[in-house]
């Protein structure tokens, strides 16, 4: 039987764009909305990654900065192997978007489940190099878009106040910074 649970206590932490380039995408959203300044992470290294089950190698460069209260990204995929967006936006299309909005949760495990049971799937599971799991649940039928879930660590809260502080008064000057 599907869960009656709602989710309308997990607030949006992130919007996500998946965008051919990053790099100009985020100078081209500053110069429209103000925000950043922006964090680029080329080839985010990943322990493992699983696409709808299957082991994939899972190679992607996601730039960060804040819009108000809500992080930005803009994320790009190299390479053609199957991902949650690839599921979306089609390997070699020119097709763009967004792609999620992030969430936390308090059980990673517990949350997959209960998403799968509103009818949003494990779409990718992956697993940074500092042992942070994160997931993608495909709720592109009743929202149009991925879901992005993450336990909240110490690592993960403290790169999201990072990138919210350094918006701070930030003065508009060099929009794009490298994390890596």
């Amino acid at each position: 039987m599907p869960s009656t649970r709602r989710f309308g206590d997990l607030p949006v932490r992130q919007i996500a764009w998946f965008v051919p380039d990053i790099e100009s995408s985020a100078r081209a959203h500053s110069a429209s909305f103000g925000s950043g300044p922006f964090f680029t992470f080329h080839h985010v290294p990943l322990n493992w990654s699983e696409h709808r089950g299957q082991r994939v190698t899972h190679d992607h460069s996601s730039v960060y900065g804040q819009w108000g209260d809500v992080m930005v990204e803009f994320v790009a995929q190299h390479g053609d192997n199957p991902s949650a967006f690839h599921d979306m936006f089609p390997a070699g299309s020119s097709a763009q978007g967004l792609h999620h909005m992030a969430i936390w949760v308090d059980d990673l495990d517990t949350a997959i489940a209960d998403f799968g049971a509103q009818d949003m799937p494990l779409a990718q599971l992956s697993e940074v190099t500092s042992g942070t799991r994160y997931a993608f649940v495909d709720a592109t039928a009743s929202l149009g878009h991925m879901l992005e879930l993450y336990e909240p660590s110490e690592q993960l809260t403290g790169f999201y106040d990072m990138v919210r502080n350094a918006a701070k008064d930030w003065d508009g000057s060099d929009p794009i910074r490298k994390l890596n």
